[in-house]
């Protein structure tokens, strides 16, 4: 049973979120327009690349955002899990949008190396360090709950990777000022490339993983069968599945093997317990005696 403490931080946490998302959208969206018409109107690679990987974490933010929002919509008779799973493809799409970015970037880049231009590092310096505040403190903004969803983790991975890639610019307008070297911002915009796909490489595979029914991240099948059956009373446990309902909560169902179907009672919420200590919220368990035969392949 739900205590009514544990209702109140949980809606506290909710609200606190959509806070984050909206501030971390609106100077995210304000920071993008100013950085873009800076890097258009000197030419900058290093402006117009991390302009692009910004708007591309807007709407990152924005599909965040939906996802957190739609995992809370309520179960219906034709989706009895509610809108949950969106979670889960809402953070592949995110990932697949960065990877586009590091495609875009690194052809632009290219061109600007063969075809370089003058810029003024100046306004590359003072554009580029507003980025390190607004996306150091959009980051800032989803540490807490970072380790509790995949897409909060997408989106403080996302800002602290704009955060570095904006230093980087800084770095490379400071260099612009004292030596006139111009191709340094290419190269910059070459990094921003690497940045992005470290960033998103994790989260691509733990999106893809989840997206498949795969065992999430952090869950041990094999120690979690043996946990499950050093419960006193269980003989065994068997045909064991785990998957993600959403970024957030995983499920399971298993065969238990009992040595007395009376202990039937008193070791499910045992398993229950060990269960949702590991992660695990939502637990479907069949309980077999050692007398029967469990036939077949569970699907």
């Amino acid at each position: 049973m739900t205590s009514p403490g544990h209702l109140h931080r949980h809606h506290h946490r909710i609200s606190s979120l959509n806070k984050a998302f909206l501030i971390g959208i609106a100077l995210n969206v304000s920071f993008v327009a100013v950085e873009f018409l800076a890097g258009l109107w000197y030419g900058s690679m290093g402006l117009l690349s991390d302009a692009g990987h910004n708007l591309s974490d807007v709407a990152s933010l924005l599909l965040a955002m939906l996802a957190f929002r739609l995992a809370q919509a309520q179960p219906t008779a034709r989706y009895t899990y509610g809108y949950k799973k969106s979670t889960v493809l809402i953070s592949l799409f995110n990932s697949l949008i960065l990877l586009i970015a590091v495609g875009v970037i690194i052809a632009e880049s290219v061109r600007r190396m063969v075809h370089p231009q003058p810029i003024p590092g100046g306004v590359i310096v003072w554009t580029a360090g507003i980025g390190v505040l607004v996306n150091g403190f959009t980051a800032w903004l989803f540490m807490k709950d970072r380790r509790r969803d995949l897409n909060v983790r997408g989106a403080y991975l996302h800002m602290i990777a704009d955060a570095l890639v904006s230093v980087g610019v800084v770095i490379s307008g400071v260099v612009i000022m004292h030596t006139g070297w111009t191709v340094i911002d290419p190269i910059v915009g070459l990094l921003v490339a690497v940045v992005i796909v470290a960033s998103a490489w994790s989260l691509t595979r733990d999106s893809l993983r989840l997206s498949l029914d795969g065992v999430p991240a952090g869950i041990d099948v094999a120690d979690l069968e043996r946990r499950m059956t050093a419960v006193e009373g269980v003989e065994a446990v068997h045909h064991i599945h785990v998957w993600a309902l959403s970024t957030t909560e995983n499920a399971l169902t298993a065969h238990v093997v009992l040595s007395d179907p009376c202990l039937l009672v008193c070791v499910k919420p045992r398993l229950r317990e060990l269960l949702a200590e590991a992660g695990i919220v939502h637990a479907t368990l069949e309980c077999e005696t050692v007398s029967e035969h469990c036939s077949g392949r569970c699907e």
